[in-house]
């Protein structure tokens, strides 16, 4: 049986706090938590509204899974009237309910309305990282210890993830966490200024853990979205607690903008939609706002390499297709990329939207280039590329060679599937 509006207005008083936020500290947040009951969330809003709750803060009842789309659309539309704003605790609604916050975003927005999220963090979060990420770490139980102790997953979650047994990521947190204690690494943040010095540190194992969730490096899955989500969320916290910090905000907004995308990179089957073919209307356009926002962010001192990155994201983002897509603009933020964070992975980026700008022969000598110096060996990245360029020249049976060599060193199954059907249809 739900709640009547008069049973919450009476125990509003027991569920109202204090915002933190030193601006607004006076105003009263009214607590109601999310249900998979759609009339008793809305009815709970309606109370909160009628008590005079300047803010209504959203919180997961316990045992409950958070509300379907649907039904939080739904209780939603009993919000259309006032200048509620709902604030979201992201760090209790949990990874189980992330979608919840696209939805009250887009729906606030779509009112002209404020909304904004609390996120429950402190220092010792951050200091979590640092340590966690601590230089004496290889780079295998940096990832799997910031997974663990801070992103709070499961041995077994991290094994799935990364495809690797569960013994082999439990022997990397035992081991990081003794190598931790015999270097008498302490539980605190570091100085202001070695916390900078670290902070590439930290920002890197970000950015692994959400590449291998944006394209698998290898298995049966072109995309491991709970991954990638898990490392954007833990961007977001790495943003809330160092604000200051522009290249936090480009990794942010670098991971924001690509997961934008995956609605529309994969088929029904899960075989993976090239950029060309994409529906960009099933792009995410509330983590395009986002993105754009923290490269915005990221903008105020000059852009770092995840910023420059982010901003070739956006680039993309802001197209609506391939053909006009600003492809020299592309070419010009590589070649930045390339003099700051300079790598032959760059170089090849820098070839195919060269190839994009101005044709596939020039982008062919880069790549051949990148070849004759042995600058990726055994990747199926450069025999993707130039299997891409020579069929553009025309040049069918080189072209076709070269896919089926990428098709033959690419570790992932519908990677490689859609290799060799190109190169198939080049006879």
């Amino acid at each position: 049986m739900t709640a009547s509006p008069a049973t919450w207005e009476a125990t509003i008083k027991d569920h109202v706090i204090l915002n933190d936020d030193p601006t607004a500290r006076e105003n009263l947040i009214g607590l109601a938590q999310v249900s998979t009951d759609v009339q008793e969330l809305a009815r709970q809003i309606d109370a909160l509204k009628t008590a005079g709750c300047a803010r209504i803060y959203l919180d997961k009842a316990s045992g409950k899974q958070g509300t379907t789309r649907p039904g939080l659309t739904t209780a939603l539309d009993h919000m259309r009237r006032g200048d509620t704003l709902v604030v979201l605790d992201v760090t209790r609604l949990g990874r189980d309910t992330r979608e919840l916050l696209a939805i009250v975003e887009d729906h606030l927005h779509a009112q002209g309305r404020r909304f904004r999220t609390l996120d429950g963090i402190d220092d010792d979060v951050l200091a979590l990282m640092f340590v966690s990420c601590h230089p004496v770490l290889s780079p295998e139980a940096r990832v799997a210890l910031t997974l663990r102790v801070v992103g709070g997953l499961s041995g077994e979650e991290i094994a799935r993830a990364f495809l690797v047994p569960v013994p082999t990521v439990q022997a990397r947190i035992t081991r990081g966490k003794k190598t931790i204690a015999a270097a008498g690494v302490p539980f605190e943040l570091p100085p202001a200024a070695e916390r900078r010095e670290r902070l590439g540190g930290v920002l890197s194992v970000l950015y692994v853990i959400f590449t291998e969730g944006s394209t698998a490096t290898s298995g049966d899955r072109l995309l491991r979205p709970d991954v990638a989500y898990e490392a954007i969320r833990l961007a977001r916290t790495l943003a809330a607690l160092q604000p200051d910090e522009p290249e936090v905000h480009g990794l942010l907004a670098l991971c924001e903008l690509t997961a934008a995308r995956f609605p529309a990179r994969t088929g029904p089957d899960g075989s993976p939609v090239l950029l060309e073919d994409q529906d960009r209307r099933r792009w995410d356009f509330s983590a395009i706002r986002r993105g754009l926002d923290a490269l915005a962010k990221a903008s105020t001192r000059g852009l770092g390499p995840y910023g420059l990155q982010a901003a070739i994201a956006a680039t993309h983002a802001s197209a609506p297709s391939v053909e006009a897509t600003d492809w020299d603009r592309i070419v010009v933020l590589y070649e930045a990329l390339g003099r700051v964070a300079p790598s032959p992975v760059v170089e090849l980026n820098r070839a195919v939207a060269v190839a994009m700008a101005s044709g596939p022969a020039q982008a062919l000598a880069m790549v051949d280039e990148l070849i004759a110096l042995d600058r990726l060996p055994g990747s199926h990245l450069v025999p993707t590329v130039r299997g891409e360029l020579l069929a553009r020249l025309g040049r069918r049976p080189e072209a076709r060679a070269e896919l089926e060599l990428a098709a033959r060193l690419c570790a992932n199954q519908h990677e490689r599937s859609v290799l060799l059907r190109k190169a198939a249809a080049l006879g």
